[in-house]
C-alpha cells in the first residue's frame, strides 16, 4: 500500500516534471525584450559575492588585502570601456559596496575574484540551500552559497555566482535576455565584476538549455518510466548528435563574447583563466551493487536501467565531446567533468546528485516543485570546487577530473578523458580485451571479443595508482577477484577501490598483477576470459597493443 501511494507521488511529481525539470520554463522567451536593469538594492548588489564580501566592512578588508598585492597583478592592456548608464549605476553601487565609494579603482587596487556563469548545473540548484532572493517565487536562480565557486582553494577575495537555473545562452551572451526583471544578463554582471574586482577565474558551463533540452529529456524518461510508457532512448537517440552539434557554435560564440567583456574592462586574455567545464552523468545503471540500495522510488532514481545505460553511456559523451570542441575553438582551458559522478550518480550508497525531489513546501506543485531533481548536491559541489582548484594550481589547457578509487576526493588529470582510453588487442588472438555484454555492474566478466571500437572495450591504466578502468564508467576497474593471485584465475571488473588487487604493471605490453608479477593476463583464445598465466617471454598471448 505504502509503495502505491508513492508510486501515485511520483505520477504526480511526474507530470509537474513535464513543464520542466532545469527551470527553463520560468525564463522568458530567449526573444523577449530585455527589461530594464533594476535599481540596485543592498541584497542585489551583494548577491552572489562570498560571506567575507557581503559585508561593506569586509568587503573594505578585502580591498585593502587586494592592494597589498598589487605588485602580483598583471597590467591591463588598456582602459576600460565607460558601460552603459543602466549599467554603470549598478557598477557604482556595488563599488560603493565594496569600498566605500563608487569610483573605478586600478586594476592592480582592487581585491582578486572569482566569477562564476551559467545554469543550473554551476548555480547550486539541487543543494537545497538558496540566496535570498532567488527561490522563488518570481526569481528561480537558486543560487547557492555552498555552489562550487564559493568553496574552491584558489586563492580570491571574493567570489561571484551569475549563473542562473534555467540559462540558455541568450541569457549569457553579449545583448541577450535577462531570464528575471531583477536579473542582469550574465555577461553585463561580469563587465561589472569586471571593473570592480581583479578577477583570476572565469567559470562558464552552459550548453544544456540549448538545442540539447537536456532537462526537458530527462523530465520525459522519467515521465515515460512512471506512466509505463517505454523508454526514451529509441526517441531522442537519432537526433541527439544533430542537438550536439547545434549547440556548440552557440556556446563558442558566448565563449568569444565572455572575453569580449574582459576586453573591455580593460583584461588581457593572459590576465586571467576562462574556463569551460563540461556536465557530469547524475545518472548510471550501477544502483544496484549499492548495498544499501533502497529501490529506485526511495532513492528517486526512477528511470528505465536502459535509458540511464544510454544516458550515461551516449548522451553525457556526446555532449561532452561537443562542449570540448567548443572551448577548443574559442582557446578556452577546458575541465573534462563528464566522468566525475562515475560511482556517485543517483541512488549509490555516497551520492553526488540529487534524484528525484518534490519540494512538498511549493503547493500546490507546479514545474518549480521539483526543478531540484537531478542536480549535484552540496557533495556533487564540493566535487567541482575541488576539481577547478586543482586545475587552476596545475596551469594546463585541457584536464579530466574523476574519483579514481572511490575515496570521494577527486583527482585532476591533464587531457581530456576522450583521449585516454583505447582498445586492448591481443597479438596472438587479434581480438581486444572486452566487458561482456556491455555490463558494469560488480564481477562482470572480462573475454576476448572482436575488435568493433565500443565503449565497452575502451581501457585507460592509471599510471600513478596502476589501476585499469573500463571506458564506461570510471568506476569499475580490471579485478584480480578475491586476491586471487594463481594461474587461471579469471579477472572481471569491480568497484575501483585503489586496492592491491586493481593495481597492475603494464611492462613489454604486458599487464601483471603488482602484486604478482610473474603472472600475466593472457588470452588462450579469441574469445576466452582473460585468465591470469605465468608469463612466458615472448608470448603473443600475452601481449596487448
Amino acid at each position: 500500500m505504502a509503495r502505491t501511494r508513492l508510486r501515485l507521488v511520483c505520477a504526480a511529481a511526474a507530470a509537474a516534471l513535464a513543464a520542466t525539470l532545469a527551470g527553463t520554463v520560468t525564463a522568458p522567451p530567449a526573444g523577449a525584450a530585455p527589461p530594464a536593469p533594476p535599481a540596485p538594492s543592498a541584497a542585489a548588489v551583494t548577491s552572489g559575492a562570498a560571506a567575507s564580501a557581503a559585508a561593506p566592512g569586509a568587503a573594505r578588508a578585502a580591498a585593502a588585502s587586494g592592494a597589498a598585492r598589487a605588485a602580483a597583478a598583471p597590467a591591463a592592456v588598456r582602459a576600460a570601456t565607460p558601460l552603459p548608464a543602466g549599467l554603470e549605476r549598478r557598477r557604482a553601487a556595488e563599488a560603493t559596496a565594496l569600498y566605500g565609494s563608487p569610483e573605478e579603482r586600478p586594476l592592480a587596487e582592487r581585491p582578486t575574484s572569482l566569477v562564476s556563469l551559467g545554469d543550473s548545473e554551476i548555480s547550486g540548484e539541487g543543494i537545497g540551500t538558496y540566496e535570498p532572493g532567488t527561490d522563488g517565487p518570481a526569481n528561480w536562480c537558486h543560487r547557492s552559497p555552498d555552489a562550487a565557486i564559493h568553496r574552491t582553494g584558489i586563492p580570491a577575495d571574493v567570489t561571484y555566482n551569475v549563473a542562473c537555473s534555467g540559462a540558455a545562452t541568450p541569457h549569457i551572451r553579449i545583448g541577450g535576455t535577462p531570464q528575471y526583471a531583477d536579473e542582469l544578463v550574465q555577461s553585463d554582471n561580469l563587465a561589472i565584476k569586471a571593473r570592480n574586482t581583479r578577477v583570476k577565474m572565469v567559470l562558464l558551463v552552459a550548453g544544456a538549455n540549448d538545442d540539447l533540452q537536456f532537462g526537458p529529456v530527462m523530465t520525459d524518461c522519467v515521465t515515460r518510466y512512471v506512466l509505463l510508457q517505454g523508454p526514451c532512448a529509441p526517441k531522442y537517440g537519432p537526433g541527439w548528435q544533430g542537438r550536439v552539434d547545434a549547440l556548440v557554435p552557440k556556446v563558442e560564440q558566448t565563449v568569444r563574447d565572455l572575453r569580449t567583456v574582459m576586453r573591455g574592462a580593460g583584461y588581457a586574455d593572459g590576465d586571467y583563466r576562462l574556463v569551460v567545464m563540461s556536465y557530469p552523468s547524475p545518472i548510471g545503471p550501477d544502483f544496484r551493487d549499492n548495498p544499501r540500495f533502497p529501490g529506485k522510488l526511495a532513492c528517486g532514481g526512477l528511470g528505465y536501467d536502459s535509458d540511464t545505460v544510454w544516458g550515461r553511456d551516449t548522451a553525457v559523451p556526446a555532449f561532452e565531446r561537443g562542449i570540448r570542441a567548443a572551448a577548443a575553438h574559442t582557446g578556452a582551458v577546458y575541465l573534462d567533468a563528464s566522468r566525475l559522478f562515475h560511482g556517485h550518480e543517483v541512488c549509490t550508497d555516497e551520492t553526488w546528485a540529487r534524484g528525484l525531489f518534490v519540494d512538498t513546501s511549493k503547493f500546490p506543485w507546479d514545474e518549480n516543485s521539483v526543478r531540484q531533481s537531478f542536480h549535484p548536491n552540496k557533495a556533487g559541489h564540493a566535487a567541482f570546487a575541488s576539481c577547478l582548484t586543482q586545475l587552476y594550481a596545475a596551469g594546463v589547457r585541457e584536464a579530466g577530473c574523476a574519483d579514481p578509487a572511490s575515496t570521494g576526493r577527486p583527482v585532476l588529470v591533464p587531457g581530456a578523458w576522450d583521449d585516454k582510453f583505447a582498445p586492448l588487442r591481443n597479438a596472438a588472438t587479434g581480438t581486444c580485451v572486452d566487458v561482456t555484454g556491455a555490463s558494469t555492474r560488480n564481477g562482470t566478466a572480462v573475454t576476448g571479443w572482436d575488435c568493433h571500437g565500443g565503449r565497452n572495450q575502451g581501457w585507460w591504466r592509471d599510471p600513478a595508482r596502476g589501476s585499469v578502468h573500463t571506458e564506461p564508467t570510471h568506476d569499475r576497474c580490471l579485478d584480480v577477484p578475491g586476491a586471487r593471485y594463481e594461474s587461471g584465475a579469471a579477472l572481471i571488473v569491480w568497484d575501483c577501490s585503489g586496492a592491491a588487487n586493481q593495481r597492475f604493471l603494464h611492462e613489454a605490453g604486458t599487464l601483471r598483477p603488482a602484486a604478482a608479477p610473474h603472472l600475466c593476463a593472457t588470452l588462450a583464445s579469441a574469445r576466452d576470459p582473460l585468465r591470469l598465466r605465468p608469463c612466458v617471454e615472448g608470448a603473443a598471448n600475452q601481449r596487448f597493443t
